[in-house]
């Protein structure tokens, strides 16, 4: 039997770096595709910076899916572990503060990312900020409220846009801005996506450091601190000024 295959694009719009997708982003979008066949709770591998406006195959498998750009391989899908130990909520205001602590305006080593660059149009990304939160060690926090993205207001936004908000503050319960960092690998549950301009608190914690490796968790609650989505994620650091990651999050070579 023919093994089953899509072909998909991912908008320019949606980078992180300059010139390949948010990590997040395209985690979720590859996280859709392969749900029917490595099941709802699934773990996303990025080997390769995903090219932005060109195809790119998925491939469904049995164990694993794939997602290549001609012969090289971008990503694979396989059965993943729901996070069991998110981060706790930040209430909205101490979010508001955290935010106001975002290191990312002066230095950010991408800062037209969907999801965290604040050198994009209006509404043309996530604009988060996650900063230090106030008396709790290695945690970020911001404020989100999902813009429509080409839906009306009170209806839920898609789930590749939650893993995108889940995405970017792990990156800076770190020190991005001394240590650059992609995200290599992520696995998010979505209990609840959030409406379009529904007011929510993303949370993040940094873990372990091996190496170039960073282990974060993340979590999305609601302006009630109810938790509507959470991810474990691995991020890499970069082994030059470039935006490539070299070698796979499980293994490490620093």
């Amino acid at each position: 039997m023919l093994a089953e295959r899509h072909e998909l694009r991912i908008p320019a719009r949606y980078n992180g770096p300059p010139d390949s997708g948010h990590g997040g982003y395209v985690s979720g979008r590859f996280a859709a595709l392969a749900a029917p066949h490595q099941g709802a709770t699934v773990t996303v591998t990025l080997t390769e910076p995903t090219p932005l406006d060109e195809p790119l195959t998925f491939t469904a498998g049995p164990r694993r899916s794939t997602v290549t750009h001609g012969t090289r391989l971008i990503a694979t899908v396989a059965p993943g572990r729901a996070p069991v130990d998110p981060p706790p909520s930040v209430d909205p205001a101490a979010a508001l503060a955290a935010a106001a602590r975002f290191e990312g305006h002066v230095g950010h080593p991408f800062p037209t990312c969907f999801a965290c660059g604040h050198s994009r149009a209006a509404r043309d990304g996530l604009a988060l900020a996650p900063g230090p939160v106030d008396g709790v060690p290695d945690t970020v926090a911001t404020p989100w409220t999902p813009a429509a993205e080409g839906i009306a207001d009170g209806f839920p936004v898609p789930d590749e846009l939650v893993w995108s908000a889940l995405d970017c503050p792990g990156g800076w319960a770190d020190d991005p801005l001394a240590r650059p960092r992609l995200l290599s690998r992520m696995t998010a549950v979505v209990r609840r996506a959030p409406r379009a301009g529904e007011p929510c608190v993303v949370v993040a914690r940094r873990g372990a450091v091996s190496g170039r490796l960073l282990r974060v968790d993340s979590a999305l609650y609601d302006a009630t601190e109810q938790l509507l989505a959470s991810a474990t994620a691995t991020w890499t650091a970069l082994v030059d000024s470039g935006t490539h990651v070299s070698n796979s999050p499980g293994k490490d070579t620093a």
